[in-house]
């Protein structure tokens, strides 16, 4: 027995490297649970020992020292080569990773977890880093996309040799308008975008405040540095951002930190300058609240005057109007009499008026009830005997339907007294009494007419028929009465 060989069960996130002895070709086996065949054995991918400190700070969370080593007591447990290298690349950042055997790259967008195939390697990314910027501060195997800000020192000096030390922060992101093709990879183009970055826009500055004095300089440095970087547009507005076209990086901003010279001198001046600044702002704050406390006191001064004058027109109003007042009272004293005679007459008038007003309303109300109450007693006159026609033409009603029913009961007590046999031989007894009659004299019928009435024959004997009993009916009327 030369090696004892057990499955080997893995996660959907979990691999092995696998090669085969006999073609030497390795694969990476991920997601399912795998028995190595007897011409195969796990293979052992090897790092670089930068990708391995960069994998173990991920893994670990912590950094034994600046340049990115680890120790063995941090770090007890350490990799296995055999299982597939995997990275998790956070959101809003990308990695990319180089495939050595088909010469091609693909980048991969957080948040996503990145598992190498045995050809792989990642894209170890060194940045600048540290104010002023230095490079090789920074090393990551994925890439921010921003936003973000990234903060520079530089040393200007003005057309006048004055040094001057900035202290700049741009804002910056990554312009990625795809997650797939070349236009992915295009952030990558620039390994170092930071150190490029801050040197691009280093130069740009420097050449601005080479050409403007210190003076200017220090009354307009962020306009003439924003100018510097982001340019001015048709208008001559200073525009929004600053874009570069190998790696879609995007300055959307620039914060002016701090401006220091760098000579002594010049800080000496340059505090003497501003002290004297500060003076004449002083003195000429207070020349101005002297000029203002005087101009208040002169306006004071007026409106005191203008107030006084007021008052006195005021004074002289008044008295006018008492002198109308007081030849007003005169004249009212004058004519009181005399308006008072009419005022009293003209009310007199008036209550005469208003009585006689009073009192014809009054007879037109009187005259109004009467003839109400003369209607009201006609109307209950005429309903009165309206019901009393009522009460006797249901009276004489009742009377005739008992008549009626009193007939109907005596001539329903006749024929039942008389008998039905009874009036049938007095219906006959007519008839045969008539042809008798005739057959004495030698007669079957008669026929009576006064010669000028056309005779019917068709309904004679019909007519003979009817006339009997009709005849009939006659008798036992006459009986009943």
């Amino acid at each position: 027995m030369l090696e004892k060989r057990r499955k080997i069960p893995l996660d959907e996130n979990e691999g092995i490297y696998v090669r085969n002895i006999n073609t030497g070709a390795v694969t990476a086996v991920i997601g399912k649970t795998y028995m190595l065949s007897p011409h195969e054995e796990l293979w052992a991918k090897e790092l670089p020992v930068e990708v391995e400190a960069l994998l173990a700070k991920q893994m670990y969370g912590k950094q034994n020292h600046a340049s990115g080593d680890y120790s063995d007591d941090e770090f007890p447990l350490e990799r296995d080569p055999t299982k597939v290298v995997q990275f998790r690349v956070p959101h809003n950042a990308a990695a990319q990773v180089y495939d050595f055997r088909t010469k091609s790259s693909r980048v991969v967008f957080g948040p996503d977890l990145v598992m190498l195939e045995p050809d792989e390697q990642f894209t170890v990314l060194s940045l600048s880093g540290d104010k002023p910027k230095r490079p090789g501060i920074i090393k990551s195997l994925d890439l921010k996309l921003g936003p973000d800000f990234m903060t520079d020192i530089i040393v200007v000096e003005t057309s006048d040799h004055a040094r001057l030390k900035l202290q700049l922060a741009y804002n910056w992101h990554f312009a990625v308008g795809t997650t797939e093709g070349p236009e992915a990879a295009q952030i990558f183009n620039v390994r170092d975008f930071v150190g490029d970055a801050c040197k691009a826009m280093a130069s740009r500055v420097r050449a601005a405040v080479a050409s403007e004095t210190f003076d200017d300089f220090h009354k307009n440095s962020a306009r003439i540095i924003r100018r510097s970087v982001f340019g001015e547009d048709s208008e001559g507005k200073i525009r929004n951002r600053f874009e570069f076209a190998a790696n879609a990086l995007v300055i959307t901003n620039i914060d002016i930190q701090g401006v220091e010279p760098v000579d002594e001198s010049t800080r000496l001046s340059l505090q003497k300058s501003v002290q004297l600044a500060i003076q004449i702002t002083t003195s000429s704050q207070e020349a101005r609240a002297k000029h203002d406390a005087h101009r208040e006191e002169e306006a004071a001064k007026g409106a005191l005057e203008r107030q006084r004058l007021m008052n006195e027109a005021q004074a002289e109003s008044e008295k006018k109007k008492l002198l109308q007042l007081k030849a007003e009272s005169a004249a009212v004293e004058t004519s009181g009499q005399a308006t008072a005679e009419a005022r009293a007459l003209a009310e007199a008038r008036q209550i005469e008026g208003e009585a006689q007003v009073k009192q014809a309303e009054l007879k037109a109300a009187a005259t109004k009830i009467e003839t109400q109450a003369r209607l009201d007693a006609l109307r209950m006159e005429q309903e009165l005997e309206v019901a009393n026609r009522r009460v006797l033409d249901a009276l004489e009603v009742e009377r005739a339907e008992k008549l009626a029913e009193i007939e109907t009961k005596k001539f329903s007590d006749t024929v039942d007294a008389i008998g039905a046999g009874t009036i049938a031989e007095m219906a006959r007894a007519g008839p045969e009494m008539q042809a008798k009659l005739l057959q004495g004299l030698g007669l079957k019928g008669y026929l009576v007419t006064d010669g000028k009435s056309p005779i019917n024959l068709l309904g004679t004997a019909q007519g003979l028929i009817g006339g009997q009993e009709a005849a009939a009916v006659e008798a036992v009327q006459g009986m009943q009465q």
